[in-house]
């Protein structure tokens, strides 16, 4: 309990998180031991059975391996679920490394099998970390990864520490092949760890929340990375680390094996080294990091790895012994995991959130991989191809840590550019300029915003101070709590929350003492980030607070924090507290602002019994009242909220909220709106809207959906489809479309727009005629019907020629389709002209053949029934016009044709009309007997 206690206090884990914490950081803590066992005894094994000359070879291996199971890994992620497959990689593992330790046992463990073994070690390494951190995605929502990440990922260190020294004390009593069967029963407890951890939070979250959480797989972030100088330099930068990592490795490797014969005691002595850079990285992660990072700043951290190695290499040189290794190996071991990976996190800083998330995976695993490679093939065709000694792989290290520096000092431009721009972007959009900003020092230079800047400004650094909780600003932040903007001193103390641990600010109450609910709430999650250090300052003190603002609240920060933690709900008796708002709430007289928050802490509670009182404010007549119910029914992602939402989309005052929670529930939310499209769950109006929902995702899913929904019979289901493809198009040029899919729906819309071209053709034809007629000849209510459906065509052939544009703008570069669409609805004739033109040199094959005559077509000047006849295609007559439209889909184009046959009182359209009346559309049923009724009725 005193451990407990004391964990508790030290790494802020609050009561109900305890226990799945104390899993995750079990689990990591084998998975990392199991690592340090078997990495030390692999590589002792294969260097003394294989010789290290053998290690580039393996290192290529390395490459082709991780790029082939990266590939194949993701395959399965479609496809299963995290927790199959995770068990299933699991159970692989254990069993190789039983098959290991007979192999080891029977003496047959050399030639392809050690190859098989080290290349195996190598994925596990990349691989099961990279599962840890998914299902910790998945254990823990944004908030508790914030508190807890650090918590749980120092299992990772200790299970460095405890496998090493565990490793170099055990391998020369037991010898290697107890070893592997240690480290096998120690990874097959992961298991039942694993099973724990799912059942407890993951299986509770729903199938929507699951997903949300579920990390994806980014969609061409190579394209991504060359377009942006910042992330090219970032990748170079890892790249080159990667490759003088694995000379260094070779290095040790050779002096090492060459020092040591006998393979347990080689175990042994890895493992002893391993441990203990662990051990010092530990060290200088916990006190000196953050004070090097936060003095010295970004690119002085970044300098450190490469001049250690350095220094180790000029001592190799000079003293070519295995303890000058040994410092070259240290210096890398230690530095890497600590000093230099804040500093290469702090790199991205200025970049967009979802640049760095579309891009990280890729620069971690597949530049990792193929630098890996590179090494490999230095070292066979340069190293022991020219067959150098060991002194040229220090000179080949020192030259490459010389392009390292370079590649540093590049990226250190790019990152002041780039926080530059985004600052210049920011007075940009407000309007006004801050000429106090020093260009001198990112860091002064932020200061500087926070000290003088405007309020635009200030927001912008806020928000992106969250993203690396740099301590270094929280004087700075914590003078902005007495700044004139609410809003600047909400985003302040939300920043406090991460970077203040240790005092709770003195302007506490000031800040709760006011009427902005969001400072508030602000003010009060702040609070609860010393929680355990007096628990009764948040949840028994202001829960029942006197000012029912403070108290409303304190409520609805509990309900955020006991969302995914039943111990805190039942601790403080969340249902039966909300149950009392929702009681007290119908005894008084002006409870909106009451409502509100209640609508928001229940939407937060993760409590179903109560959604139905979020459903009850939908149809509030106050429309404050019924965005937070969208936005609350959003934060629960249940199910049964989904219809009700999508009936909100019409309405324009509350779309964008409706669009918000509709994102929330996730990519898998996107089934069901395509389904609901498929199917006319929903009315049809509303339908034509779920494109723009789906569109709001922007992801390589979202466009195979819509992609999909291409298809439909309705045009402006279709219409609103392609719009949202181009607008996806126009924003994320890195996703893929389908181009044959593409191709084949501008061949189906040039099709109908040459039926609706043909259509009104014939309608302006005999309205040509229809204007030397007299009105006993023709009535008005015929020439308005037959003005009714010529206007309904036009807009038709307007959206018709939208739609196709829109796609070929999917299959060519967009700007120039663009370009040309301008040029055609251009009032000028010379425009029009040369956008035809151009789009004779744009498109190709049949795709020209069939899309320029409806172009030059639609680019006509008709002004009389003499240059109708200059056109290409053949003019149907009328009954053919309106047998062509009665068969088509379109339900408004139905309607006109049978209007005007009312009207038009001519039975020979009486059949045409008959056939209308067993129409499934009541609209259309009920103008086809009306026009029957008419047509009936003549002489």
């Amino acid at each position: 309990m005193i451990i407990q206690k004391l964990i508790k206090k030290v790494f802020d884990v609050r009561e109900g998180e305890f226990k799945v914490s104390l899993l995750m950081l079990s689990y990591i803590f084998l998975i990392i031991a199991v690592l340090l066992i078997i990495k030390p005894t692999v590589n002792a094994l294969f260097l003394s059975e294989l010789g290290v000359e053998q290690l580039p070879y393996a290192f290529l291996w390395v490459s082709i391996a991780a790029v082939i199971s990266s590939f194949f890994y993701s395959k399965a992620l479609a496809k299963f679920s995290l927790h199959k497959i995770v068990k299933f990689t699991l159970i692989i593992s254990v069993s190789v490394l039983i098959g290991l330790g007979i192999l080891l046992k029977l003496g047959i463990v050399s030639g392809w099998l050690l190859y098989f073994f080290y290349v195996w070690v190598a994925i596990y390494a990349v691989l099961s970390a990279s599962q840890f951190w998914v299902l910790a995605n998945l254990v823990y929502n944004v908030r508790e990864a914030k508190r807890l990440f650090g918590f749980i990922g120092s299992g990772a260190i200790l299970g460095g520490i405890f496998g090493g020294y565990l490793t170099s004390i055990l391998a020369p009593l037991i010898g290697n092949e107890n070893l592997i069967f240690l480290a096998a029963f120690l990874l097959l407890t992961c298991i039942p760890l694993l099973n724990r951890i799912w059942k407890s939070r993951v299986k509770k979250l729903g199938k929507f929340k699951e997903k949300k959480r579920t990390a994806t797989i980014p969609e061409r972030p190579l394209k991504l990375i060359r377009q942006s100088k910042h992330l090219t330099y970032i990748a170079l930068i890892i790249a080159v680390s990667v490759l003088v990592a694995k000379l260094v490795d070779y290095l040790f490797s050779d002096f090492a094996a060459a020092a040591i014969t006998d393979a347990d005691e080689l175990t042994s002595f890895f493992a002893f080294w391993f441990s203990t850079f662990n051990l010092l990285s530990l060290v200088i992660q916990l006190f000196f990091t953050h004070r090097i990072v936060g003095i010295w700043g970004v690119g002085f951290s970044l300098l450190l790895l490469p001049l250690g190695i350095f220094g180790g290499s000029l001592l190799f040189i000079i003293l070519p012994e295995l303890s000058a290794v040994v410092v070259i190996k240290a210096m890398d071991g230690i530095l890497k995991q600590s000093v230099n990976k804040s500093a290469t996190e702090l790199l991205t800083l200025p970049l967009p959130f979802d640049l760095k998330n579309r891009t990280k995976s890729f620069i971690d695993v597949v530049v990792d991989s193929i630098a890996t490679g590179i090494a490999g093939f230095l070292l066979i065709f340069v190293v022991r191809g020219l067959d150098l000694p060991s002194f040229y792989i220090a000179i080949l290290i020192i030259v490459l840590v010389a392009l390292w520096l370079y590649f540093i000092l590049q990226v250190r431009k790019e990152y002041y550019k780039t926080f530059r721009n985004n600052l210049e972007l920011i007075t940009e959009r407000i309007g006004k300029t801050n000429k106090r900003v020093k260009r001198t020092s990112v860091i002064a230079g932020m200061r500087a915003v926070f000290k003088n800047g405007t309020e635009g400004q200030i927001l912008f650094m806020l928000e992106k101070l969250m993203e690396i909780n740099d301590k270094r600003f929280e004087n700075d932040v914590q003078e902005l709590l007495s700044h004139p903007s609410t809003k600047v001193r909400t985003a302040a103390i939300q920043n406090l929350y991460f970077l203040n641990s240790s005092t709770v600010v003195t302007e506490i109450s000031d800040l709760l003492n006011t009427d902005d609910e969001a400072l508030t709430l602000a003010t009060l999650e702040y609070l609860l980030l010393h929680a355990e250090k007096n628990s009764k300052m948040v949840y028994d003190r202001y829960l029942d607070h006197d000012n029912p603002q403070i108290a409303t609240a304190a409520l609805y920060c509990l309900a955020r924090e006991a969302h995914d933690n039943n111990s805190l709900k039942q601790s403080y008796d969340l249902k039966n507290r909300i149950k009392k708002e929702i009681t007290k709430l119908k005894s008084a007289d002006n409870h909106k602002n009451n409502l509100t928050i209640l609508i928001k802490t229940i939407g937060a509670s993760n409590i179903p019994e109560f959604y139905p009182f979020i459903s009850d404010h939908f149809n509030n007549e106050d429309s404050t009242i019924v965005l937070t119910a969208i936005e609350a029914s959003g934060k629960t992602m249940h199910p049964a909220f989904i219809p009700e939402l999508i009936d909100f989309l019409p309405n324009k005052l509350f779309r964008t909220q409706t669009i918000d929670s509709l994102k929330n529930y996730g990519s898998n939310i996107l089934v069901v709106l395509a389904a609901t499209i498929r199917q006319r769950s929903a009315p049809l109006e509303t339908c034509r809207f779920i494109p723009m929902v789906i569109k709001s995702f922007k992801t390589q899913e979202c466009v195979h959906t819509l992609l999909q929904l291409l298809e439909d019979t309705d045009l402006g289901i279709r219409l609103e489809t392609i719009r949202a493809l181009s607008d996806i198009r126009k924003t994320n040029p890195e996703l893929r479309f389908n181009r044959n899919k593409v191709v084949t729906q501008i061949f189906e819309e040039c099709k109908l727009y040459h039926h609706t071209l043909s259509a009104m053709h014939t309608q302006i034809i005999i309205s040509y005629r229809n204007r030397k007629k007299s009105r006993k000849e023709i009535s008005d209510q015929e020439r308005d019907a037959r003005t009714s459906l010529l206007d309904l065509l036009e807009r038709r052939l307007d959206a018709g020629l939208e739609r196709i544009f829109k796609l070929l703008g999917l299959r060519y570069q967009q700007k120039d389709v663009e370009i040309a669409y301008e040029g055609l609805l251009s009032n000028k004739q010379e425009a029009q002209t040369n956008a035809i033109e151009f789009l004779d040199n744009l498109l190709t094959g049949e795709l020209k053949r069939k899309l320029l005559p409806i172009i030059e077509d639609s680019a006509l000047e008709i002004s009389s029934e003499e240059e109708l006849r200059k056109i290409k295609h053949k003019i149907p007559t009328e009954i053919e016009c309106f047998q062509s439209l009665l068969q088509g889909k379109d339900q408004r184009i139905k309607l006109a044709v049978l209007y005007l046959i009312k009207y038009q009182k001519d039975k020979k359209y009486l059949a045409m009309a008959e056939e209308e009346t067993k129409s499934d559309d009541f609209k259309i049923r009920t103008f086809a007997k009306d026009a029957v009724e008419a047509l009936q009725g003549l002489p």
